[in-house]
């Protein structure tokens, strides 16, 4: 449990009641896994200790291509679905990842979908499951350009028919920002506000700004009147202007914000309280952090639904309803697609309302019923 709470993708998993194959497991691929957990690093070489040709094998040799994702959120994510699949056990007390590739057909994938969308509880976890799917197409695919003698053209997972329409992310507005941060100073934890606010105004993203946000990056020596925000994940930096052509502020409540606010260390989102061994201000570790957002948002009062991504889409919708075109609103929050904007920059009742002004507008005009 100790494990788990401090965060160890590894997930607990029942080894039936062969001695000889648990040990054989456990030996073999799940002690050399937590052993490198443990020490922080990575458990190299972990398709050599599975049978060559399966399906814990064919992952192993996905996860050390350079196409396997690298960013940390994305790899965590996919790694917790092949585990999914993985230890999914079968009738005859096997698990997925003991069984052969060649054994995998399109009939099985079918099947392990079915019986994964269900949770023991019986509730649905479709989303889940259809993630899951798509991680295995990847895997195969991967391993059978690194070892295609190994794994076979053919994909089982490739496909497969699935469709899930996911959930839009409820917008988190500009008077639930605010609540949350006055409630986020209540609470003595302001860098919490902070983060929410960089979040709406300057749409970076969760993990950017809690580990990689620097004072550097907020009027930097050779740009005082900009701030800049990387987005690690499309690798895109947005230098925000700070300052109108006039000299107004363009971000006041952000700005006096972090004008005020203490450099604790070379983060701008620091926990407040020093670290009782460091003496030093640490960065907030991300789970902690989401745990304390929503005790702030409930002691706001604030919707559960408003999660802490909802500030990113919140911002863009404000932007949206402003009435930015698709390239101011790229411009600032570092899409590099339209496509991939839009699901930030959801559709509201105000821009359709003046999308149907300007038409009615555009049709008086035309008819000479303007006067």
């Amino acid at each position: 449990m100790r494990a788990l709470r401090a965060g160890c993708p590894m997930q607990r998993e029942a080894l039936g009641t062969d001695y000889g194959e648990a040990k054989r497991r456990c030996d073999s691929l799940l002690n050399p896994q937590f052993d490198a957990w443990r020490k922080g690093v990575a458990a190299s070489g972990e398709h050599e200790r599975c049978p060559a040709g399966s399906f814990d094998w064919m992952i192993g040799i996905a996860r050390s291509s350079p196409k396997w994702p690298k960013r940390a959120g994305t790899r965590k994510s996919y790694d917790a679905s092949l585990r999914l699949v993985s230890c999914y056990l079968l009738k005859d007390k096997r698990t997925v990842g003991q069984m052969t590739l060649k054994s995998i057909t399109p009939d099985a994938a079918d099947r392990l979908y079915e019986k994964l969308k269900v949770k023991a509880d019986g509730s649905d976890r479709i989303r889940t499951a259809v993630l899951a799917m798509r991680v295995c197409q990847r895997a195969w695919n991967l391993a059978w350009r690194a070892r295609p003698e190994m794994v076979p053209l053919a994909n089982p997972f490739k496909k497969m028919g699935l469709a899930y329409r996911p959930t839009p992310t409820r917008p988190v507005s500009y008077v639930d920002l605010m609540r949350f941060v006055e409630s986020a100073d209540a609470a003595g934890e302001p860098s919490i506000g902070t983060a929410a606010m960089i979040a709406f105004f300057w749409l970076q993203r969760q993990e950017d700004i809690v580990g990689r946000l620097t004072w550097g990056h907020y009027r930097p020596s050779d740009a005082p009147k900009k701030a800049r925000i990387f987005h690690h994940k499309t690798g895109q930096l947005v230098e925000v202007p700070l300052y109108d052509d006039d000299g107004t502020a363009l971000w006041p409540e952000i700005m006096a914000r972090l004008d005020d606010a203490p450099r604790r260390g070379t983060l701008i989102v620091t926990r407040e309280q020093p670290d009782r061994r460091r003496k030093v201000h640490l960065p907030w570790k991300l789970d902690y952090f989401r745990h304390r957002v929503a005790m702030i948002r409930a002691a706001a009062g604030i919707d559960p639904a408003a999660k802490f991504m909802g500030l990113r889409h919140g911002g863009n919708v404000e932007g949206a309803d402003a009435g930015l075109t698709d390239a101011q609103l790229r411009a600032l929050s570092g899409h590099r697609t339209t496509s991939a904007l839009l699901r930030y920059a959801q559709a509201t009742e105000k821009q359709r309302v003046e999308g149907a002004r300007k038409r009615l507008a555009a049709r008086t005009k035309r008819g000479g019923l303007s006067e």
